[in-house]
This record gives C-alpha cells, structure tokens and sequence, in this order.
C-alpha cells in the first residue's frame, strides 16, 4: 500500500486547492455539497442514495473537526464507526445545479454510540431529513466504548434537546 502524497491533518502547500471542509455554527455543523450530473437520474433529479453520500462526508467531517482520526483508528485495529440505525424521510427532489446544505446535530452519546439528526436543505427547503446512530465497533464487528477523548470531543456539540 502506497502512502498517500498528503497525509491527513499535514499542511497543504500554497497556493494548493483544499477539499470542501464544513463549519460549525454552535452545535450545529453545516456542509455544502452541489448537485452534479452524476448525482442525478436521467430527470435531473439527485438518485435517493446519494443523499447518504452526502450524510456520511458530512458526519466524517464532524469528526475530522472534532479532532477524531477515523483512519488511525482503522489502522492501529481500535474500531470504526458504523451506521448502526438510519430513518430517512424523503420530502422534495435535489436537481442538477442545486447547492446544498447539509445540517448535522449530534443529539446523545452513550459508551459506544452517538445519535445525530442530519438534514438536506436547499434555501430553505427541507429535502431530507435523517435519524441516526452511528456504533463504534472493534475489528470484530462487536460494539466497544468509545475512546474517553472522543467522547469528551462530542460534549463539546452534543445538545441535550433538539432545538432547530
């Protein structure tokens, strides 16, 4: 396995293109995505799944911010996060060219997991809305309890009571 050119967290040189990054609003974490050709079916309406792309590289985000390094922790054998629950409601259709938000609330923390409510929004138009949890597993596959500086992370963004 090759290293990559750019480990994470390094500096990028100047002058040098970053990828999208999120930013956080109190709690509230909110990631912009455009719709793009590939997203969508032959109508120009974004594919149902794709909106779980979108949660998931705004979740991942989250934890990049917070500080937590998903990749050491695969790569040392401590675990990995999981979608252990996902409720999605579809309401109205992205279409090519739309921008997007992306609004993720982490709403509890327990040992080995974390509920957060994530929301597609364009302008001010709820698109999807999703309930989930994500389990923080061993190589395994078994739950295991979250490292101690992670969940202190998630404290520092966790509301107690939903408030959007």
């Amino acid at each position: 396995m090759s290293k990559s050119p750019h480990p994470p967290g390094a500096p990028h040189p100047p002058g040098a293109p970053h990828p999208p990054g999120g930013v956080f609003d109190g709690p509230l974490h909110l990631y912009a995505v455009r719709v793009y050709y590939e997203d969508t079916d032959l109508s120009g309406i974004v594919y149902h799944a794709n909106y779980l792309r979108w949660f998931e590289r705004a979740r991942s985000d989250v934890l990049r911010m917070l500080g937590i390094d998903q990749r050491a922790a695969i790569e040392t054998g401590g675990g990995a996060y999981a979608v252990a629950d996902m409720q999605l409601k579809y309401l109205r259709p992205a279409r090519l060219d739309d921008d997007v938000v992306i609004r993720t609330l982490c709403t509890q923390m327990k040992a080995a997991s974390v509920t957060m409510h994530q929301r597609a929004i364009r302008g001010s138009e709820l698109l999807c809305d999703a309930h989930l949890r994500i389990g923080f597993v061993a190589p395994s596959g078994r739950p295991v309890r979250q490292p101690q500086p992670w969940r202190d992370a998630f404290e520092t963004i966790l509301l107690q009571e939903e408030t959007e």
